[in-house]
C-alpha cells in the first residue's frame, strides 16, 4: 500500500490521479477472482491431501473400537440405621458429580482395572511390547542423529515393574473417557480398543471395581468409624466414673447444701442487717438523751430534758419544799442511771447482732463456694453421663449397620460389544482432508498472490503510478528476435499489429496541435521488451506512409542488429564523429518500411555522447528530414543514458514488462526521471500472455487478449 502511494506522488497526471485504498477493506470480489485463478492449484492441492486423508483412512489407521458402559448415582437411599454424619453419601450437586467423574478416571482405579485384566502383558496398552512403527523409527534415528545414541538404563525388576504398570495406567487413561449426561446422575464409560469384546470387558470392569470400590469405601469408612467410636466409649466411661465419684465424695465430705438452705441463711442475714440498723438508731437517740440529761444543770433543764411526768409535778414545789427537791433530784439520778444502763445494754445488743450477721455472712461464702463447686461437679458429671450416652449410641448403629453397606452407584447399562469400528472415521477423514486441502490450496494462492510484486493489468499499474497506460501490447508469438520483423509483415492484422497501432494512436493523439516527432522508448530493466515495442512503432508509422527513423540508443549493449540482417559496419557514433556519412549508416531492411541507424562499440562513454552538442544537433537534423524519430534506450535503472537522450525527445514511452517487472523497479525509475525534471508520456504494458490473463480471470476483460478477439484478429 505505501508503494502505491509512492508511485502517486511521483507523478502527477491531471486525467488520471491514484486514490489511496481503504488499508482496512476487503475487496471480496478480487479475492474470489484470485481463488478462481488458482482453482487448479487449489484443487490438485485438494487431491493430494484427500488422497493422503484415504490412504490414512483405509490403509494406515488401525480400526478402534468403542463401547460404552453406564452407570447411575443412587443420591436418595434409604439405610436400615441413619448414620449419615458417620458415612457420608452422594449429595447429588455438581461439585459430588464432578468429584465422580474424576474418581472414575483416578490413576488407583485404572491400576486396579490393570491388575485385574493384567493389561500390562498387553502390547496394545503396554507401549513397551508394541513393535517399533516406521514413525517411532524415523524419530528414533532423528534422535540418535542429533543427541547421540542414548544409554541404556538397567533397572531393579521391582521398579521396572512399577514403570511398566504405571506405561500401562496411562494409556489406559488415553483410551477411556467418562462423561456425565447432562441434567441427569447418569454417566457414560467409553473404553476404545482394536478388539471390540476387550473394549466392552475394560468399560464393565471399570463400572464394576467403581462401584466395589465404593462399598470398599464405605465398609473401611465404618470400621474405622467403629473402632473410634468404641475408644471414645472407653474413654468417655472412665471420664463418666471419675467426675462421678469426685460428686460423691465432695458431698460427702461437706454440709448440706443446697439452694434452699443457702437462699433461709440470707433472710436470716437480712432480718440480722435490719435489726442491726434498729438497734443502732435506738443507741443513737438513747445517748443522745443520756447526753442532754447529764449536760442539764437546773432542776428546770433536768425536768425538760428528763420528759418525766413526775418530775414536772415536783418542779413548782421544789423551792418551797425540801423534801420535794430531795425526792426531786432522787428521782432525777433514777432516769440518767436508767438511761446509762439502757444505752449500756443497747451498745451490748449491737455487738452481738453485728457478731451474729457476721457469723451468717462467714457461713453463706462457705455455703456459696461449695454450692458453685457441687454444681460444676454435677455439670460436668451430666455433660459426661450425654457425651457417653450419645457415643454409645452412635457406636450400637455403626456396628448395626456393618454388613449392610449400599453402594452410591449402580450398572445402568453393561457394555455391549460393538460391531463396527468407531474410529478410523473415514468420511469425516475424507470431508477434513478435502476441506483442508482447499484451505491448503486457497492459503498458498492468496500467499503468492500477496507475494506478487508485478502488474497484470493497466488499471493496476495506473492505480500504482498515478499514469496513464497507453499501450497494452500482448506477446508476440515468435521465436527468436529475427522473426519479430517478419511476424510484424506477414501478420498485419494480428492482435499484436493491432496493439502496436493503437499505441502509435495514443502516441499521436497526446498532442493533436503539436504531433511528436523524437519518440524515446525504454524500460526500467533489459528484457522488458522495449526495443521490440521501438521496431513496432517505427514500422506502425511506416504504415501511414510517414518517413519513419529508428535509432539504437543503447549503444552498450547493442542488440538492435539481432532484429535485421545485412546490417552496415557503420553506425550512430559514426556518423557523430564524422568519419561516415548518414548516407553511409543509415539503411532500410528488407520488409521493414522505416530507416534505422544502429549503434557501434566506441571507447567514448555513452552519457557523455548523448550530452554533446553534436548529437542535439544531429537529432535536430532528424526532425527536419524525418517524420517521426523513434530512439531505442537503455534501460533507467543500468546506465543514465535514458534520461540524457530523453532532454532531446518529444515523448518518453516507458515499458513496463507484464507479470514481471517489480513495484521497487518502477519506484526508482519513475524517481530517477523526476529528479531530471522529465515527465514520462504514458506506460507500455508489454509481453502479456493471453493464456496468463485468462488464467487470473482477466481475459474477458480486455479486447487485445479477450476470449472474443479471435473475431477481430487474425493471429
Amino acid at each position: 500500500m505505501k508503494q502505491i502511494s509512492d508511485f502517486a506522488g511521483m507523478e502527477s497526471n491531471p486525467t488520471h490521479q491514484a486514490s489511496p485504498p481503504d488499508e482496512d477493506a476487503i475487496d471480496l470480489g478480487r479475492l474470489l477472482a484470485t481463488l478462481w485463478r488458482g482453482k487448479i492449484i487449489i484443487a490438485l492441492i485438494a487431491l493430494i491431501c484427500l488422497l493422503a486423508g484415504g490412504y490414512y483412512a483405509y490403509v494406515m489407521a488401525v480400526p478402534q473400537y468403542r463401547s460404552t458402559s453406564v452407570v447411575i448415582l443412587e443420591t436418595q437411599q434409604q439405610s436400615v440405621v441413619d448414620i449419615e454424619s458417620v458415612i457420608g453419601g452422594i449429595s447429588g450437586d455438581t461439585s459430588a458429580i464432578n468429584s465422580e467423574i474424576e474418581v472414575l478416571k483416578s490413576r488407583t482405579l485404572m491400576r486396579k482395572v490393570v491388575e485385574r485384566l493384567d493389561l500390562v502383558n498387553d502390547p496394545e496398552f503396554n507401549t513397551a511390547l508394541r513393535e517399533p512403527d516406521m514413525l517411532s523409527q524415523v524419530k528414533a534415528f532423528v534422535r540418535t542423529a542429533l543427541q547421540g545414541p542414548e544409554e541404556a538404563v538397567a533397572y531393579a525388576p521391582e521398579a521396572q515393574a512399577a514403570r511398566d504398570l504405571n506405561r500401562t495406567v496411562d494409556t489406559l487413561l488415553q483410551y477411556t473417557s467418562v462423561r456425565n449426561v447432562p441434567n441427569s446422575y447418569v454417566f457414560q464409560i467409553e473404553v476404545t480398543s482394536e478388539a471390540p469384546q476387550k473394549a466392552a470387558e475394560i468399560a464393565d470392569m471399570i463400572a464394576e471395581l467403581y462401584i466395589l470400590n465404593q462399598l470398599e469405601v464405605k465398609f473401611e469408612a465404618t470400621q474405622q468409624a467403629t473402632a473410634w467410636l468404641t475408644d471414645q466409649v472407653g474413654e468417655l466411661r472412665v471420664a463418666l466414673e471419675d467426675a462421678e465419684a469426685q460428686l460423691a465424695e465432695f458431698s460427702a465430705n461437706t454440709e448440706l447444701v443446697s439452694v434452699e438452705a443457702l437462699q433461709a441463711l440470707e433472710r436470716q442475714i437480712k432480718d440480722s442487717r435490719d435489726r442491726i440498723a434498729g438497734t443502732v438508731e435506738a443507741a443513737a437517740a438513747q445517748q443522745q438523751r443520756l447526753a442532754a440529761l447529764e449536760a442539764a444543770s437546773t432542776r428546770e433543764q433536768r425536768a425538760a430534758a428528763a420528759e418525766d411526768p413526775q418530775l414536772t409535778r415536783f418542779l413548782p414545789r421544789v423551792a418551797q419544799d425540801e423534801s420535794v427537791a430531795e425526792a426531786f433530784d432522787t428521782r432525777f439520778g433514777q432516769i440518767l442511771d436508767r438511761a446509762r444502763l439502757d444505752v449500756s445494754r443497747t451498745e451490748q445488743q449491737l455487738q452481738a447482732l453485728r457478731a451474729s450477721e457476721s457469723d451468717l455472712r462467714s457461713r453463706i461464702e462457705v455455703q456459696g463456694e461449695d454450692l458453685i463447686q457441687l454444681q460444676q461437679l454435677q455439670r460436668e458429671a451430666e455433660a459426661s453421663r450425654a457425651l457417653y450416652e450419645y457415643f454409645l449410641g452412635r457406636l450400637k448403629e455403626t456396628s448395626a449397620q456393618q454388613g449392610i453397606q449400599q453402594a452410591d452407584s449402580r450398572v445402568l447399562s453393561n457394555a455391549v460389544i460393538p460391531l463396527q469400528p468407531s474410529e478410523p472415521r473415514r468420511s469425516l477423514i475424507l470431508a477434513m482432508s478435502l476441506l483442508f486441502g482447499l484451505m491448503l490450496g486457497s492459503g498458498l494462492v492468496l500467499f503468492r498472490e500477496a507475494r506478487n510484486n508485478s502488474f497484470r493489468t493497466s488499471e493496476d499499474l495506473e492505480a500504482a503510478t498515478g499514469m496513464n497506460v497507453i499501450g497494452q501490447i500482448p506477446r508476440m508469438p515468435v521465436k527468436g528476435r529475427h522473426r519479430v520483423l517478419t511476424y510484424l509483415s506477414e501478420k498485419p492484422t494480428s492482435n499484436v499489429s493491432e496493439a502496436y497501432r493503437n499505441l502509435r494512436t495514443s502516441v499521436v493523439l497526446s498532442d493533436i496541435d503539436s504531433p511528436p516527432k523524437v519518440i524515446l522508448s525504454t524500460s526500467a530493466i533489459p528484457g522488458e521488451g522495449k526495443t521490440t515495442n521501438s521496431i513496432a512503432l517505427a514500422q506502425s508509422f511506416a504504415g501511414l506512409g510517414k518517413k519513419v527513423l529508428l535509432i539504437e540508443g543503447d549503444i552498450r549493449r547493442r542488440t538492435l542488429h539481432q532484429y535485421f540482417s545485412g546490417t552496415p559496419r557503420e553506425g550512430l557514433v559514426s556518423v557523430l564523429s564524422g568519419s561516415a556519412s548518414q548516407e553511409d549508416a543509415v539503411f532500410r531492411p528488407e520488409g521493414f518500411g522505416a530507416d534505422v541507424l544502429l549503434g557501434e562499440k566506441t571507447d567514448v562513454n555513452a552519457a557523455d555522447l548523448f550530452s554533446s552538442n553534436r548529437f542535439r544537433e544531429f537529432i535536430s537534423d532528424m526532425r527536419e528530414k524525418y517524420d517521426a524519430v523513434i530512439i531505442d534506450t537503455p534501460p533507467v535503472l543500468i546506465v543514465p543514458d535514458a534520461r540524457i537522450i530523453a532532454a532531446q525527445a518529444d515523448k518518453v514511452l516507458f515499458t513496463v514488462q507484464w507479470d514481471s517487472t517489480s513495484r521497487a523497479q518502477i519506484t526508482e525509475s519513475l524517481r530517477l526521471f523526476r529528479q531530471s525534471g522529465q515527465k514520462i508520456t504514458g506506460l507500455v504494458l508489454s509481453q502479456i500472455s493471453p493464456r496468463g490473463m485468462r488464467r487470473y480471470g482477466y481475459g474477458g476483460k480486455y479486447g487485445a487478449y479477450g476470449a472474443y478477439g479471435s473475431k477481430y484478429y487474425s493471429n
